[in-house]
């Protein structure tokens, strides 16, 4: 079994003039949800500890990572970060290790899904698609 030296990452969701996104990443299960909505005033500084805490998770070795998006809404700046984290998550997955990724969107919400399968697209990774209800 591999072993990592990394903290749980969370994030409390915040609504106000800004929207920060929920972010509950887990190193034992391997499971990192984002969810909410993701309108932020600095998104590039918001989004790297993200990615930094992904790198370091992905640099252990084959871990199995399970990632959920779960996002209502989401400016162009965090799309861009998203797509990011998915490049990432998709030459990690090109080495051998296990990962899932969820897209969940609202029913009947189509911009939301033709954005899921534009960044499919942009970045080779599969994604399960999932409508749901409010």
């Amino acid at each position: 079994m591999e072993t990592l030296n990394l903290e749980k990452l969370e994030i409390k969701e915040e609504k106000g003039t800004f929207f920060i996104p929920k972010v509950n990443f887990d190193p034992i299960t391997g499971t990192c949800e984002l969810s909410g909505e993701s309108y932020l005033e600095d998104t590039w500084q918001f989004y790297e500890k993200l990615i930094n805490w992904l790198k370091t998770y992905t640099s252990a070795g084959t871990l199995p990572i399970e990632f959920k998006i779960k996002l209502a809404y989401y400016n162009t700046s965090s799309s861009k970060s998203i797509v990011d984290i998915l490049k990432l998550l998709k030459n990690y997955q090109e080495t051998g290790a296990p990962v899932n990724v969820k897209w969940y969107y609202l029913e009947d919400d189509e911009d939301s899904l033709m954005d899921a399968e534009d960044m499919i697209a942009d970045t080779g990774i599969e994604m399960d698609l999932i409508a749901y209800d409010e």
